[in-house]
């Protein structure tokens, strides 16, 4: 990898950001099957589309450039997926296990979020706006995305795995998933 003038880093955070997307591709689907909320599993299958979007807007921006984004594996996003494959794997009550699927979202969320404003400041910086103008729209969707997984948990998912928790204290047991 050579990363001699501010265009060099710049694709190779794109190609970041696109093995990142398509890895999550991948796994989204993963995650709506087993939320219990439904609110949850709709935020998840909505940021699913607006993830193949954001992989098609990472592929025009490398035509803007005339480089390829394919080829590195975004091992931070590798990481956070196997993480939350772990959310997937565990047994208990589903609203903690939502509430766990959140907090491992969110996690891929703030990487999204801080990746693509990287990138952002330098498509700025390099005066390329067509490709500011296309990562700020990204940005904005990991943003929005954030939000709305921490809209889902603390007016949907907190409150039941709260209530859930106090029943299963007053009986002595939890339900499994």
């Amino acid at each position: 990898m050579n990363l001699s003038s501010l265009q060099d880093l710049l694709v190779d955070q794109l190609k970041d950001l696109y093995s990142a997307e398509n890895q999550l591709i991948k796994a989204l689907p993963k995650m709506a099957k087993n939320a219990a909320t439904p609110a949850l599993k709709e935020t998840i299958e909505n940021h699913l589309q607006e993830t193949r979007e954001q992989a098609d807007r990472l592929q025009r921006i490398a035509g803007i450039l005339n480089c390829k984004v394919s080829g590195k594996k975004c091992k931070a996003m590798e990481g956070l997926i196997e993480e939350g494959k772990e959310v997937l794997d565990a047994d208990g009550e589903e609203a903690i296990l939502d509430a766990a699927m959140v907090a491992a979202a969110q996690r891929v969320e703030h990487y999204e979020i801080a990746a693509y404003g990287s990138a952002r400041t330098m498509a700025e910086l390099l005066g390329l706006q067509e490709i500011v103008s296309l990562l700020q729209e990204s940005l904005n969707e990991e943003k929005a995305a954030d939000e709305k997984l921490t809209h889902v948990v603390e007016h949907e998912i907190y409150p039941q795995a709260n209530g859930s928790e106090m029943a299963a204290n007053s009986e002595g047991q939890g339900a499994r998933r």
